[in-house]
């Protein structure tokens, strides 16, 4: 499978509007927070820090202020912490009457390196677009101007790119409205250790930075729903701020624009109108059967799920098509996540997601269709005993493809899709404790299913001490909130090609909360 974009241009949707309706009603109240700049800072290179940039303090951002400035001056403001919203600012004309317009340019980042970097130098191949900056052009002094753009930031940049030589520009305030459909007050974390309360805090940032009108992926990139975002977000959610009413309203807008066949997409657009993506991945859809399962659990709400439960049956129906004598057929011409790997081979991952999947759709069928138990537990006895096929004596692990890869990805899904006893899955987390394969596990996505496979297996001290290594490393290297993307052997890795396009405000690394407080770890 390549990670390239799948494009579909004679793809038939089907819409169903009472869905969509139902969606449109549950449309969250946005809350706002003013944020003002802290301090000034210079961005000074350090081959110790996170991208090789510290930061470095001039001044008090409200002293700094009461300057005026000339063409050719600039800035760095540090807000002191991440946020998602519009930026405000007031300015004024200093001198002489201003005859000619105020040009400012401002450049957003969630981190230092947006900042020392030149955008111009980018070269990923996601667009450059991505990449948070903003000219305006004030044509009036003095202004009072909120951005029509939302942002999401910690740091900006500030620059006089001209002004007439008559006049200097000043600055009454510069405020970020920072927004959120999370509520201010949640329950507290009862974590003992400093170390478990701090990682707790950044993650619950993350995830309330990243609900919006939908739960989005990331404020920054690619700021929209993503299945298997929602799915871990619903978990989150679950334990902290409980809107389980805006969970719900991702789920009927999955289920409001499918694919004619009935297959979800993988992420839905919201504006100007709800909007699949003509993007689907066989792991994120069979998540909605599990996120749909989760909202029940967690809600009690069996109208929803009898009204959903069609679509989510359908996504079982689609995957198992993909089977071969219950084994999921590996070939050019599918797709499925399951890690930004580009060297991953998927077949015995999905292998697990299947199982897990259709094992939550029983739960579901309990509730909502008695009738289809029966055929979910034939299938689920039929493509649990082909999983077995996948199993190396020899080496101790789970192979995938026809080339028989050893990843860490095989091992933990399948220990999530319950295969073979808890002895026998114990062992195989302690093999891949012990021999990491080569073709390991590159973003916080994967590494929550490995904290949960560890769980799973009773290897509680473990996953403790996997949780500090990894988010408490991004929290050491000052993570605010909680990144896409995170190798601490390779800090300036990108799937896109620069790090410059990384989100570091991402949906599915908020997860440490919900093993801290579901499990009190």
């Amino acid at each position: 499978m390549s990670q390239a974009l799948q494009q579909h241009h004679n793809l038939t949707m089907y819409r169903d509007e009472h869905l969509l309706a139902t969606a449109s009603a549950l449309m969250p109240t946005l809350y706002s927070q003013a944020i003002s700049p802290v301090s000034v800072i210079n961005t000074v290179p350090d081959s110790h820090a996170l991208h090789g940039w510290r930061a470095e303090k001039v001044a008090d951002a409200s002293a700094w202020l009461k300057q005026p400035f000339s063409p050719g001056d600039s800035f760095i403001l540090d807000f002191g912490t991440h946020g998602v919203g519009w930026l405000n600012f007031s300015c004024k004309a200093a001198g002489s009457p201003p005859d000619a317009p105020a040009h400012l340019e401002f450049i957003f980042g969630e981190t230092l390196c947006e900042m020392a970097e030149p955008f111009s130098d980018y070269q990923g191949w996601l667009s450059s677009s991505w990449l948070q900056q903003h000219h305006e052009y004030i044509d009036v002094l003095p202004a009072d101007i909120t951005l029509a753009r939302r942002y999401c930031f910690r740091y900006l940049k500030v620059r006089v790119v001209a002004l007439s030589p008559k006049y200097q520009l000043r600055f009454k305030q510069i405020t970020l409205n920072s927004v959120s459909s999370a509520p201010d007050e949640y329950p507290p974390c009862n974590a003992t250790d400093p170390q478990l309360r701090k990682i707790d805090e950044v993650a619950v940032r993350t995830l309330r930075n990243c609900m919006q009108e939908v739960f989005e992926d990331g404020p920054k990139r690619d700021r929209r729903l993503w299945l298997g975002d929602l799915r871990l977000q619903a978990l989150v959610n679950d334990v902290t701020f409980a809107n389980h009413d805006l969970v719900r309203r991702c789920l009927y807008l999955f289920a409001g624009h499918r694919r004619e066949d009935g297959m979800v997409s993988a992420n839905i657009f919201v504006r100007p109108e709800v909007m699949a993506d003509d993007t689907f991945l066989f792991d994120y859809s069979l998540f909605f059967v599990d996120t749909l399962h989760n909202y029940l659990k967690s809600t009690g709400d069996r109208t929803t799920a009898r009204e959903l439960w069609p679509i989510a049956f359908r996504q079982v129906e689609l995957a198992l098509a993909r089977c071969e004598a219950g084994l999921v057929t590996d070939s050019d011409d599918w797709w499925s996540f399951i890690d930004w790997h580009d060297q991953l081979n998927k077949q015995a991952a999905s292998q697990g997601v299947l199982i897990y999947c259709i094992d939550k759709a029983v739960r579901l069928a309990e509730v909502c269709a008695p009738e289809q138990i029966a055929f979910l537990n034939e299938k689920r006895v039929l493509v649990k005993r082909a999983a077995h096929q996948l199993w190396d004596e020899a080496s101790g692990f789970y192979v995938s493809g026809s080339a028989r890869q050893i990843s860490a990805a095989s091992q933990i899904w399948l220990v999530l899709a319950d295969v073979g006893d808890a002895e026998h899955q114990q062992q195989v987390m302690t093999n891949l404790l012990q021999s990491p394969p080569s073709i390991g596990m590159n973003t916080p996505y994967l590494r929550h299913h490995f904290i949960a496979a560890l769980l799973k297996c009773g290897l509680r001290e473990r996953a403790v001490v996997e949780i500090k290594a990894y988010w408490g490393a991004m929290v050491d290297d000052g993570a605010d909130t909680f990144w896409e993307l995170f190798d601490p052997q390779r800090p300036d890795f990108s799937p896109y090609g620069s790090k410059l396009i990384n989100s570091y405000c991402h949906a599915w690394s908020c997860t440490p909360a919900w093993f801290i407080r579901q499990f009190g770890l």
